[in-house]
């Protein structure tokens, strides 16, 4: 008995002195979007998001992403609904917003104000922001895709966000890759929207963890 009260006082100091397992949360992630990110026509393990965090988990990126797309959302309506559609708690935030604006013929000028209202309330949040560029189709006329397109990289620039150019890079007017109406990719096209995203947001996601540490 004697000698085990002295081992176990002997170790006290040493267990003392060790320090607790860090515990790292997932990132939290929302994608703030349309149809596009909602999973239209899809089921919810086909959807953006949900593909997103499985690959980034797959590249050893612990991250929660909520999938915060609805179906014929504007920008403005993502504007409208910012405050419940990013809780409190969120790091970053992904914006695909715009498509439904440029196919409706939205003025741009509403368009860009509602993006800039969104990214200005994010990172006033101290919430990280990533756009995703959408590019108007071409039956809206030049004078009208020249305004439209150029909101992206310059609301990027202004702001200092990163930016994916297109999100529907190597997938948009692709019949194998969309389904019956034209517009939202299938299962096999948000794989190839995964596959093409996934360094822009690997990037985004290491600065958040550079800044935290």
């Amino acid at each position: 008995m004697l000698v085990w009260s002295l081992l176990l006082i002997a170790a006290e100091p040493a267990l003392a002195q060790a320090p607790a397992a860090s515990i790292v949360a997932p990132i939290k992630m929302v994608v703030l979007g349309d149809s596009l990110s909602a999973g239209f026509g899809l089921s919810g393990a086909d959807a953006f998001p949900a593909k997103l965090q499985k690959a980034l988990k797959a590249r050893g990126i612990d991250v929660d992403v909520t999938n915060a797309g609805v179906s014929g959302d504007t920008a403005s309506g993502g504007r409208d609904r910012l405050d419940w559609s990013v809780p409190q708690g969120t790091q970053a935030v992904i914006v695909e917003l715009g498509a439904n604006d440029a196919l409706r013929g939205i003025d741009p000028a509403i368009t860009r104000a509602a993006l800039a209202d969104i990214v200005k309330r994010l990172k006033a949040r101290g919430i990280a922001v990533m756009l995703c560029g959408m590019l108007a189709p071409p039956n809206d006329g030049a004078d009208f895709a020249a305004r439209f397109n150029s909101i992206y990289p310059d609301l990027a620039k202004a702001y200092d966000v990163p930016l994916y150019a297109f999100f529907l890079e190597g997938v948009a007017a692709d019949p194998k890759l969309n389904q019956a109406d034209g517009m939202h990719p299938t299962a096999e096209g948000v794989d190839i929207i995964v596959k093409n995203i996934l360094p822009s947001v690997e990037a985004f996601l290491g600065s958040i963890s550079r800044h935290a540490s």
